[in-house]
């Protein structure tokens, strides 16, 4: 697969900086101190809006540096099947359609890394 590690970074920066117009709004909304969001799972509001803030915010800003690819993925993944089979369970598709994307996304860069055009490869390289 001669194409693999540019397609890996192609999806890494295209997912988590379209993934950051998500979560920069959640982010801000965390620091201004409104912790009201939605409790899907039955965690809390307020944990339910740090852990998305993490997921969408900081991970997503991981995956697109490549640093930590595969385990900053994990979070924004579950968080994406959440929004989708739980939060939108009731919608039609198209509501449910963005979150199973993003899903399919980060399944892939958790699944593959970052590859070689990623921070991953370099700090590897230099503990080698």
């Amino acid at each position: 697969m001669p194409f693999k590690n540019l397609s890996l970074l192609i999806l890494r920066l295209a997912g988590g900086l379209m993934m950051l117009t998500h979560g920069y709004p959640k982010f801000r909304k965390l620091l201004s101190g409104d912790f009201s969001f939605a409790d899907p799972i039955g965690l809390g509001e307020e944990f339910s809006l740090v852990a998305t803030v993490f997921a969408e915010f900081i991970c997503s800003i991981l995956v697109a540096l490549g640093l930590y690819t595969r385990l900053a993925s994990v979070p924004i993944l579950f968080t994406m099947l959440i929004a989708a089979l739980v939060v939108h369970s009731g919608d039609p598709f198209g509501k449910q359609e963005l979150g199973l994307l993003y899903a399919a996304i980060f399944s892939i860069t958790a699944l593959n890394g970052g590859g070689n055009y990623s921070l991953d490869k370099i700090i590897r390289k230099k503990n080698i």
